[in-house]
């Protein structure tokens, strides 16, 4: 008997702008502290060693979290938890904004992250399982694409305006009207489809072993930057982040119900997506890491005038993922849109390797910022619509929290290991330069700049590893401008109502 026909949700356009909010007040926050961050630490008089814990853990919490969160989604349902989410993330921001401590603002944060961990994926997997025609979810996928990727660059933005003209409060306040529009547009035109849930009992052995795992790798990634990469409190976290995935994935393997289904992550090109990605946000982070203190440190730039520099970047992904890259869908193959995408990205960083002392904003960085934006927009545009693409229903929201997931560990990872190449590099560079004490500050601002050159050099490796691995793990399965056939593992047990083409 053939399934009936399903007809598309007549409100998914109207759903995609409020995921977009929520989606936009998430990657907001992986950065709109940062620039905020010295004014709040000397308002609430938080010590130089604990400053990193206010954006350590918000990446702590939400890294960690974000494969219970996913699974939930898929258990409890993706409008609720998408709800809870916002709820719960609005609040944490109130408690933040309204800090009078050290104690209150660090427990905002994490509070931020863990309910970033349910937000994250359940508007990921709500755009999975709404939007079923190839067209349209290129479209989607694109504006989803372009905020995940130009959010970031746009907290930076919104940090240093914030921060200079109201208060560094209001980079708390600023979530509450962002998640109360969200949360109405989820009640009145969000529509889950029906018997999309999954069944299956919660594995708590697998979320014991995953979210310790996580906590240890992140945590391990941001020891190694403030401790060394031998420290032994790195090596400890490490490998124990190791052991307990190592034991993640073996119970995993075993058990009825696992909270990540091997399928998910094992099918070849889902796989090429989440490592590309992961690769591409290591480059992304350590440039805003070290471009941000170029700007202010060695230019002079203020928190604003930094943060508006930004800006190309934040066109250039949304042109890539919203204008180019739907465009290109339909005519090239994902293999090789990915990978021009992310060798795109690579001009634009090979482009920031020459900058110096004096280099000129708008000869040289801010075309590569545009540049960098356009490759990454429409890279990020194929791997988030891999990531879930053929995906059975009842997996979308563990699928979208694993894309979630190798990005926030990519950018744990690229900031501890490119922050750590950048250091080593000025300290040699003084070295061999100079015997002076104290250092001339031209010389102390040269030597910054050589290291931001070294570590900028080790990400135009990365992003070209990452589309050498687009090339070899991603298969093109359809020809251009025809439906894709279903993965592996939606050819079993997927219920007739699950995302149907058109």
């Amino acid at each position: 008997m053939s399934a009936p026909a399903i007809h598309p949700d007549p409100y998914r356009w109207k759903a995609l702008i409020f995921i977009a909010l929520a989606q936009l007040m998430v990657a907001l926050d992986s950065t709109i502290v940062n620039i905020a961050l010295p004014t709040a630490q000397a308002d609430l008089n938080i010590s130089d060693g604990n400053r990193q814990w206010a954006i350590t853990a918000y990446a702590l919490a939400f890294g960690s979290l974000l494969l219970l969160g996913g699974r939930i989604c898929d258990l409890w349902g993706r409008k609720p938890t998408f709800i809870l989410g916002l709820t719960g993330f609005a609040a944490a921001s109130v408690l933040g904004g309204a800090a009078t401590n050290e104690t209150m603002l660090l427990i905002s944060r994490a509070l931020q992250g863990a309910f970033g961990a349910l937000l994250a994926p359940a508007a990921l997997s709500l755009l999975a399982v709404m939007f079923t025609d190839t067209v349209e979810r290129a479209k989607a996928f694109g504006i989803f694409s372009a905020i995940a990727g130009g959010g970031s660059a746009l907290g930076l933005i919104l940090g240093g305006l914030l921060t200079e003209y109201l208060n560094w409060r209001w980079t708390f306040y600023i979530n509450i009207p962002f998640a109360v529009a969200a949360v109405i547009g989820a009640l009145t035109v969000i529509r889950e489809p029906a018997h999309s849930r999954n069944t299956a009992r919660l594995d708590i052995p697998g979320v014991v072993l995953a979210t310790l795992g996580l906590i240890a790798l992140v945590y391990g990634f941001t020891r190694a930057e403030t401790d060394g990469w031998a420290a032994a409190s790195t090596l400890i976290l490490l490998t124990a982040a190791v052991i307990l995935l190592g034991s993640f994935a073996l119970v995993e393997s075993r058990v009825k119900d696992p909270l990540l289904p091997l399928r998910v992550v094992t099918e070849r090109t889902r796989a090429g997506a989440f490592l590309g990605m992961a690769l591409a946000v290591i480059g992304m982070f350590g440039l805003f890491l070290f471009l941000t203190y170029y700007l202010q440190v060695v230019r002079g730039y203020s928190p604003v005038t930094t943060g508006l520099a930004f800006l190309p970047l934040v066109v250039g992904t949304i042109a890539g993922s919203t204008q180019i890259g739907p465009r290109l869908t339909t005519r090239i193959g994902p293999r090789l849109l990915m990978a021009s995408g992310l060798l795109t990205a690579v001009l634009g960083m090979l482009l920031l390797t020459r900058i110096d002392v004096d280099t000129s904003y708008p000869a040289l960085i801010l075309p590569s910022f545009f540049i960098l934006g356009l490759g990454l927009g429409i890279a990020f545009l194929v791997g988030m619509t891999l990531a879930t693409h053929g995906i059975r229903p009842q997996d979308a929201g563990i699928a979208s929290a694993m894309a979630n997931a190798s990005q926030q560990i990519g950018g744990a990872l690229g900031t501890a290991l490119l922050n750590t190449i950048a250091a080593s590099a000025t300290t040699a560079y003084l070295t061999t330069r100079t015997t002076e004490t104290p250092v001339p500050q031209a010389v102390q601002q040269q030597a910054m700049v050589h290291g931001y050159t070294t570590a900028i050099w080790w990400a135009v490796a990365i992003l070209t590893l990452s589309a050498l691995i687009a090339l070899i793990l991603i298969r093109t399965r359809h020809r251009p401008g025809t439906h894709p056939t279903p993965n592996p593992d939606t050819t079993a047990d997927t219920p007739h109502t699950a995302a149907p083409t058109h």
